[in-house]
């Protein structure tokens, strides 16, 4: 009789787990980039919080085809949702409308927002990148830059290539963007090459944290006086504020970008489709010396 409750027990534990909600975030980082485990913990307290199934997965190689194939395989397993950035379009296209037709609710994040619903999405939620590039070019100008470089370590990403463009415009100066990697000494090669190359620039604006560290070590060890700005946070680069060899960096706050896609795939599927009116702007915001030590705490774990 035990046996039998016992068998009884286990199958309807497997069937409630089979029944469970489930989700999966597919993202383009390589596994380098020390701003997605904070996504990716974000999208994990999430699914606690909400008792569902939460996979993250990503294709280290950094190939697009790689991650297409991704979207595909998490698609053929009938999540109920699925959670992805678009850093490529164009690469990434066919694998998120197939998603979408099979009838996946599809949120994007991070990049892609310019794309989100033409690929069918139900919404975006991410940091505008050109406004937030636009804010960093504004304050690089105001605190005296006049001519810079950008420095990118994913020169695909429309999303970080919107970020040089606006920061240019607020320049008012024509783009001047290099791919730096995101392998952290061919970063700081390529940044100390470029600097020392042209001595006429005084700002430079690297788009991740892990650039930004690479950059501050590039710029010392040329001993250039340069306006440095970034995106994102890491301890690292708060020790950077702290110390005046960064001036500030944009926060995108990315756990706002892991936590809130379950959140909004969770009450779309319980209650009849509910949404938000809108795409929800995770940024930008700005740390500089005036809040870094507040902020510090929280850099690498939830910001």
């Amino acid at each position: 009789m035990k046996k039998v409750i016992l068998i009884t027990a286990m199958a309807a534990l497997m069937a409630g787990a089979a029944n469970a909600e489930r989700y999966v975030m597919i993202t383009h980082t390589q596994g380098t980039d020390p701003f997605w485990p904070v996504v990716e913990k974000a999208a994990s307290d999430a699914a606690e919080d909400l008792g569902v199934g939460f996979e993250y997965n990503f294709a280290p190689s950094g190939d697009m085809a790689d991650m297409a194939q991704l979207i595909e395989a998490a698609a053929a397993t009938g999540p109920d949702g699925l959670i992805v950035s678009i850093p490529d379009a164009d690469a990434l296209r066919g694998a998120v409308t197939d998603a979408v037709d099979s009838g996946i609710p599809v949120i994007t994040i991070n990049s892609g927002a310019d794309v989100s619903a033409e690929l069918g999405a139900l919404m975006h939620i991410g940091q505008p990148e050109y406004d937030a590039g636009v804010a960093a070019g504004e304050r690089a100008a105001a605190e005296g830059v006049t001519k810079a470089i950008c420095l990118n370590q994913e020169a695909f990403n429309s999303g970080l290539v919107s970020r040089c463009e606006g920061y240019f415009d607020a320049l008012g100066e024509e783009l001047n963007m290099i791919d730096v990697s995101n392998d952290q000494a061919q970063i700081e090669t390529r940044t100390a090459a470029a600097l020392t190359a042209d001595e006429s620039i005084d700002g430079a604006l690297a788009v991740g944290p892990h650039v930004c560290e690479a950059a501050a070590r590039a710029i010392d060890s040329i001993g250039a006086e340069i306006h440095l700005s970034c995106f994102d946070l890491t301890p690292g680069v708060i020790d950077l504020i702290e110390a005046g060899e960064v001036q500030y960096t944009i926060d995108q706050q990315q756990y706002l970008q892991g936590y809130m896609p379950l959140v909004v795939l969770h009450l779309y599927n319980n209650y009849a489709g509910m949404l938000p009116g809108a795409n929800i702007p995770s940024g930008p915001g700005f740390v500089d010396s005036t809040n870094a030590a507040e902020v510090g705490d929280q850099a690498g774990v939830n910001r």
